[in-house]
C-alpha cells in the first residue's frame, strides 16, 4: 500500500468517552474503513463497541473502563485483529490549544510542552488531552502524531470578536475569545463545498453546544469563549453568566476556584434548570407531562440558541443558511423547531434550515493526510 493509502487512525476524546476511526484515502477524498467507541469511561455501565465500514458490529464489549488511557489500550488491541496494517499517522483532537498553538500540526516536544504551558486555559481538557497523547506515542511508536486543534477554524475572527472588554495587556497574555468545536464547523464547510452561502449560521448542539456565524467559508464570532464554558445554555455548563454572579459566590458562599469551576461546568445548564437532569431526550419526555423545570430547561435551552442566531443575523445583514450538527442538533427535530419558532423574520424557511451531522474523525483524517505531503 502506498503511503497515500495508508490508514490513519483517528482519536477524538470527550470527557467519558474516546471515539476513533480508521480512514484510508481513496483518491478524492478519506474512506472509512472502521470506527468505534469507548463510552461511559469510568462507569460500570461503560461500552465498547467497533464496527466495519457497512456498519456491522465486530466488537461489542460490556466493561469497565477505568480511563481513556485503559480504553485506548483496549482499542489498539482490537485493532491489531481488525486492521491489517499498522496507521502511519494518528490524528488527535485537541479541544484547546492556548494562545500559541491555533493550527493543525505535528507533535514535537516543543508542542507537547507548549501544550503543558497551556493547561490553565482548559485545566479540564489540556491534561487529560496530553495523557492520551503520551499513552498513543507509546503504543503507535513508529507512527507520525498531529494535534488538530479545535480553536484553529476560529482564528479567522477580527479583533472586535475575539478581544474581550478587558485591558489589553490581559489579550497579549492570550486572554480571549477562542471558539470550539472547530473541527466539526470544519467539516460541514468542507461537506458543503460550493454550496456554502456567504451567510451562514452553524450550531453545533450537544451536551456542549456552541453557535457559529461564517460569513463566505471563515468564523467571523462565535458563542464559546476563553472556555468551553460560556456562550448558549449547555448539558452542566452554565454559558455565559454574569460575572458579578461569580464574585457574589466567592463573596458569600466562600467559593474557591475549584468549586466554582465544579459548578459552571458539571452542575448547571439543563442540570441546573432540572435538578439534575442533562439529557435532552429525558428532559423533553419530562416536559412532555407538564413536568416544570424540565419545561424551563428545555426553554431556556432553545431561547438561548434562538437569540443567538438572532445576534449573528444581525451581524452578518442576515442569513442565508442556518445549519444544525451535534448530537441534539442532529436528532432532535422537537427542538430545532422550538429553536427556529419565531426567526421566520429572517427568512427562515424549511429550505435555509439544514442538518449536517458532524465528521469530526474524517476532517482530522484529511488534515493528517494533508500535514504528511
Amino acid at each position: 500500500m502506498s503511503a497515500s493509502r495508508k490508514p490513519i487512525l483517528t482519536l477524538n476524546s470527550g470527557s467519558s468517552s474516546l471515539k476513533f476511526g480508521v480512514f484510508a484515502n481513496s483518491g478524492d477524498d478519506e474512506e472509512l474503513l472502521l470506527s468505534g467507541s469507548a463510552q461511559g469511561i469510568g462507569r460500570d455501565d461503560g461500552t465498547l463497541q467497533i464496527q466495519a465500514a457497512d456498519g456491522t458490529t465486530l466488537v461489542h464489549r460490556e466493561a469497565i473502563l477505568e480511563s481513556q488511557t485503559e480504553a485506548l489500550q483496549t482499542i489498539a488491541a482490537s485493532l491489531q485483529e481488525y486492521l491489517h496494517e499498522a496507521p502511519i499517522a494518528v490524528g488527535h483532537r485537541i479541544v484547546h490549544g492556548g494562545p500559541h498553538l491555533r493550527e493543525h500540526q505535528r507533535i514535537t516536544p516543543q508542542v507537547l510542552q507548549t501544550l503543558d504551558a497551556a493547561v490553565h486555559f482548559a485545566p479540564l481538557h489540556i491534561p487529560s488531552a496530553l495523557q492520551l497523547v503520551r499513552q498513543a506515542q507509546e503504543i503507535f511508536s513508529n507512527a507520525t502524531h498531529i494535534a488538530c486543534f479545535d480553536t484553529a477554524f476560529h482564528r479567522t475572527m477580527p479583533p472586535v470578536a475575539a478581544q474581550l472588554p478587558l485591558p489589553s495587556d490581559y489579550f497579549e497574555e492570550g486572554v480571549m475569545r477562542y471558539g470550539f468545536h472547530g473541527l466539526s464547523y470544519e467539516s460541514i464547510v468542507h461537506r458543503l463545498g460550493s454550496g456554502l452561502p456567504e451567510r451562514t449560521v452553524m450550531a453545533h448542539l450537544g451536551n456542549g453546544g456552541s453557535v457559529t456565524a461564517v460569513f463566505r467559508g471563515k468564523s467571523i464570532d462565535t458563542s464559546m469563549g476563553l472556555t468551553p464554558t460560556g456562550g448558549i445554555v449547555m448539558g452542566t455548563r452554565t454559558g455565559d453568566l454574569d460575572p458579578g454572579v461569580l464574585l457574589y459566590l466567592i463573596r458569600k458562599e466562600t467559593l474557591g476556584a475549584d468549586a466554582l469551576e465544579a459548578l459552571v461546568n458539571r452542575s448547571s445548564g439543563l442540570a441546573g434548570y432540572s435538578n439534575g437532569e442533562s439529557d435532552m431526550r429525558a428532559l423533553l419526555q419530562r416536559r412532555a407531562t407538564g413536568d416544570a423545570p424540565a419545561t424551563l430547561a428545555v426553554d431556556a435551552f432553545c431561547l438561548s440558541v434562538r437569540k443567538t442566531i438572532g445576534a449573528y443575523a444581525a451581524l452578518m445583514g442576515g442569513i442565508d443558511l442556518l445549519v444544525f450538527t451535534g448530537g441534539i442538533g442532529e436528532h432532535s427535530g422537537d427542538v430545532r423547531t422550538r429553536i427556529c419558532d419565531g426567526l421566520e423574520f429572517l427568512g427562515l424557511t424549511p429550505d435555509r434550515i439544514t442538518v449536517v451531522p458532524a465528521q469530526e474523525e474524517l476532517q482530522i483524517a484529511r488534515h493528517c493526510r494533508t500535514i504528511l505531503q
